[in-house]
């Protein structure tokens, strides 16, 4: 099984194409500069390195040249999509809705959406990357992977600033916890 994980920034898009039956990388990329100018792929599979300079306008753009690249008979992973059995989305807000990954539909698209206000910088991005891939490879199932998710366990002793609750209430102001994923890994690893 080859799965495709996805992180789309502000202004980049990092992916990993794994192979799951032995979890190997079996490549690798970085888009940087997309919306600006000079935006730059580079993309490595082993010890080979490919650049694509170019300008990509957004994030929709940036996925599917990634696909592209990754489909490449000279330095791509896989002879087709098809080969992709899945692909993973690291996003970076899931507000107080969502306490581990979640696959994936328009459901969860609108809630996602909901949360733009509270990572304005970053959630239309997210979006932005699984409207693309939903587009592109239709089918294939996507799964969410919420920065916030693992520090959903907070009690609201911990979560709630010494703030009139009614701006908590309204504005959703609190704490949320970010970069979840590798807390995880990282506290998984040390225990």
């Amino acid at each position: 099984m080859k799965v495709l994980v996805i992180n789309c920034g502000s202004s980049s898009l990092k992916y990993q194409l794994l192979d799951m039956t032995n979890k190997s990388v079996l490549a690798q990329g970085l888009i940087e500069r997309i919306g600006l100018s000079g935006s730059k792929l580079t993309h490595k599979r082993g010890d080979l390195q490919k650049v694509i300079l170019g300008e990509l306008s957004s994030h929709t753009q940036a996925v599917a040249l990634v696909l592209e690249t990754l489909t490449n008979p000279k330095y791509g992973a896989v002879n087709n999509l098809q080969e992709i059995s899945a692909i993973g989305h690291r996003v970076v807000h899931g507000g107080e809705k969502y306490a581990a990954s979640v696959l994936i539909d328009d459901a969860v698209i609108q809630a996602i959406d909901k949360c733009s206000e509270l990572a304005p910088l970053h959630t239309p991005k997210n979006i932005a990357g699984i409207k693309a891939c939903k587009k592109i490879m239709t089918g294939v199932p996507q799964v969410a992977v919420f920065d916030t998710a693992f520090h959903q366990t907070m009690p609201p002793k911990a979560f709630l600033y010494g703030l009139p609750y009614e701006l908590y209430e309204k504005y959703k102001i609190r704490k949320y916890g970010f970069h979840g994923t590798s807390h995880k890994y990282v506290s998984i690893l040390a225990a």
